[in-house]
């Protein structure tokens, strides 16, 4: 059973986790670790952490919905559907992965999020003087975001804001609306998967959730206020943080 100070660990963190993911992705970055230092595996607490951030994700979606439009020109429709099926896919993968597999595998994936959003402006940029670059590789994109989203999660808000601005080449801020939606349609297509594995830790989940669910609010709404430039400073400092204490986890601790 987990203690007064579990649940409040386990709330704090869906708190800070649903904020980051209305602002710009990586709300993994706080749930993860906290569900970690609280002795859950790894894929447990990463299934854990999705099914917790899913209402905070959905209620951020919700509060931008009138900010709703299509992404370099495909509409939102095509990229929730694309989305929800990679997703279902990516989180069966999840359910086979080992424990020490997926411990491996996750700083990888976190230094991934790092550089592309970190150069993914100057490389949309250069692609944009040499490539033209359509619908249908945006819908590509969206897919294999898809099963990461579901996989792992971890990030896939800060990849897809970094990816629609290489593809569409649109300011993080404009981004909002449309990447939490499918971040909320990524984290709802794991949910099914994870919890009829049995692999969600509910008396860690519940108190999480509770506090995603007003983290994801308050976000959405200082979201609204912030210049580009701010929300870009806090998910590169959060995704670089994130990325040297999973590499030292799995590779030093």
């Amino acid at each position: 059973m987990i203690d007064a100070a579990g649940a409040a660990l386990a709330a704090g963190a869906g708190f800070v986790g649903g904020a980051m993911n209305a602002l710009a992705g990586g709300g993994t970055f706080a749930t993860l670790p906290a569900l970690l230092a609280a002795g859950l595996p790894a894929n447990v607490a990463n299934a854990t952490s999705n099914v917790a951030l899913l209402p905070g994700a959905a209620t951020s979606a919700w509060s931008f919905r009138d900010e709703l439009a299509p992404v370099g020109g495909v509409g939102v429709r095509t990229l929730s559907g694309v989305t929800f099926v990679a997703g279902l896919a990516g989180s069966a993968l999840l359910v086979v992965t080992p424990t020490r597999t997926f411990d491996l595998i996750i700083p990888w994936l976190v230094l991934y999020a790092f550089v592309v959003l970190a150069f993914g402006k100057r490389a949309s940029a250069w692609l944009a003087r040499r490539v033209t670059i359509g619908p249908r590789t945006l819908v590509a994109a969206q897919a294999l975001l898809g099963i990461y989203g579901g996989y792992f999660g971890g990030g896939v808000g800060l990849m897809m804001t970094a990816t629609y601005g290489l593809l569409a080449r649109l300011d993080p801020r404009k981004l909002f609306a449309p990447r939490t939606l499918m971040l909320a349609v990524a984290n709802a297509a794991a949910a099914i998967v994870f919890v009829a594995a049995g692999m969600v830790a509910w008396e860690f989940g519940v108190p999480m959730l509770v506090g995603a669910i007003a983290g994801g609010w308050a976000g959405a709404l200082i979201g609204k206020r912030l210049p580009p430039g701010a929300v870009r400073a806090w998910t590169l400092l959060v995704t670089g943080a994130t990325t040297a204490v999973f590499f030292w986890r799995a590779y030093a601790g």
